[in-house]
């Protein structure tokens, strides 16, 4: 996937601190940019989303949109850094699943879900189980049946990851199998160990690997998708394979200071929600490999609330934490 022609900008001034009715007020917010932060580093996932949110907001807010790219420590620098700035507006975080994964999952991550409003949740994406094509396996249930009687293997992008923690939970407390876990460094490394069948099985998002999948290069045996791709309608989920209820997602989506006027969460979203209605976007969001997600500020508070939930209760049945 290709990133929009935007390149990363230096640190903005600022927007006007509240966004106000009068054409004065109008007149200020247009004239100073939003500045939005993207917790991972550029041409990523998150960019991506970032770069293809910022160009239409711009449209949409009447006002200039310079993006920052600030990666590390999963997410958590970038978090950190705009969840203890001021709640004026002036700043909005783009991150990924990692904001409702991080408090629980290390020690200090320096914020807590208590300390960012999310704004709205712009797509999403489940994780899946691939392997190589020459793998016999029809599904999970066979794979797991293969799990009982050999000694596999399973790459992720690295641990701490969605992908890690889900396909950890599901082999562990669920499958109650013992795979080996090969770590890499991205999920670059992970697809080419599969497309080289040097490991088992991948557990990594499946929306970079659909154009791999489609071609005949790996083999999906599921998704922890409520119901089947339309990209991949031939790949059943978790569920079906029996594992009852069990979904996974990576998503992309927007975050503000706790304490942010309701006025101006309630004017980003509506912004956002704008956004995706548009063709275009969601013809690139699908390029993407994510599902639009659209909702008011209450109703994604809710999604980001039992995300927070949902996360960390895996992560606490494994037993991970890390300093």
């Amino acid at each position: 996937m290709s990133a929009l022609p935007r390149l990363a900008l230096p640190l903005a001034a600022s927007l006007c601190a509240a966004f106000a009715g009068s054409p004065a007020a109008a007149q200020q917010a247009s004239s100073q940019p939003l500045r939005i932060v993207v917790a991972f580093p550029a041409g990523g996932f998150a960019d991506n989303v970032a770069r293809l949110v910022a160009d239409k907001l711009e449209g949409k807010l009447k006002q200039t949109v310079v993006v920052e790219n600030r990666g590390g420590a999963a997410g958590n620098l970038a978090a950190r850094a705009v969840a203890q700035g001021a709640a004026d507006g002036q700043t909005v975080l783009i991150t990924t699943t990692a904001s409702a994964i991080s408090p629980t999952l290390y020690k200090n991550p320096g914020y807590g879900p208590g300390d960012l409003r999310v704004v709205s949740v712009v797509g999403s994406a489940p994780e899946s189980i691939v392997v190589h094509p020459n793998n016999p396996a029809k599904d999970l249930k066979e794979f797991v049946a293969q799990a009982k009687k050999d000694k596999l293997t399973y790459g992720t992008a690295g641990v701490g990851t969605g992908s890690y923690i889900s396909a950890t939970y599901l082999f562990k407390e669920l499958a109650k199998v013992d795979l080996t876990h090969v770590p890499f460094q991205g999920g670059a490394g992970a697809t080419n160990a599969i497309l080289g069948n040097h490991v088992t099985a991948i557990a990594l998002t499946v929306s970079p690997l659909i154009p791999h999948i489609q071609q005949g290069k790996m083999k999906a045996l599921g998704i922890a998708a409520a119901k089947r791709s339309a990209a991949l309608p031939n790949v059943p989920t978790y569920i079906e394979s029996g594992f009852t209820d069990f979904t996974a997602a990576s998503w992309v989506g927007l975050f503000v200071p706790s304490k942010t006027a309701d006025a101006q969460v309630d004017r980003l979203n509506g912004a956002v929600n704008d956004i995706l209605k548009e063709p275009d976007v969601r013809e690139r969001l699908a390029r993407f490999g994510l599902e639009p997600m659209s909702g008011n500020s209450k109703q994604m508070a809710a999604f980001y609330q039992a995300e927070v939930a949902k996360w960390g209760k895996m992560v606490t049945t494994l037993g991970m934490k890390i300093e």
